[in-house]
């Protein structure tokens, strides 16, 4: 009978070891997977500002390519209607 009880503590206290063990590893792998997220964290904010500068750059350039564009075509529109006043004007003459 002492036998059984000896047995069923030194199996207890393997367990109990294996426990133990297995709860420490647990640890080790929550440490590791929590820096992890730390460092995908930082990533991720990082590549959330870069993507905020690449808009704002992105509109500035909307931007200007509206005001270059204006004014591109305001000066062809200048070219052409002061083309159609002197054709205007030639067949003025003409008539004249």
């Amino acid at each position: 009978m002492e036998e059984d009880k000896t047995k069923i503590l030194l199996d207890l206290e393997v367990r109990i070891k294996q426990l133990l063990y297995l709860c420490d590893s647990l640890k080790e792998e929550n440490e590791r997977l929590r820096s992890e997220i730390e460092v995908s964290e930082e990533r991720f904010i990082a590549c959330v500002n870069e993507l905020e500068e690449v808009k704002a750059k992105y509109d500035s350039l909307k931007i200007a390519r509206t005001i270059t564009a204006a004014s591109v075509d305001v000066e062809s529109a200048t070219v052409k209607l002061s083309k159609l006043v002197r054709d205007v004007d030639k067949c003025i003459n003409l008539l004249k």
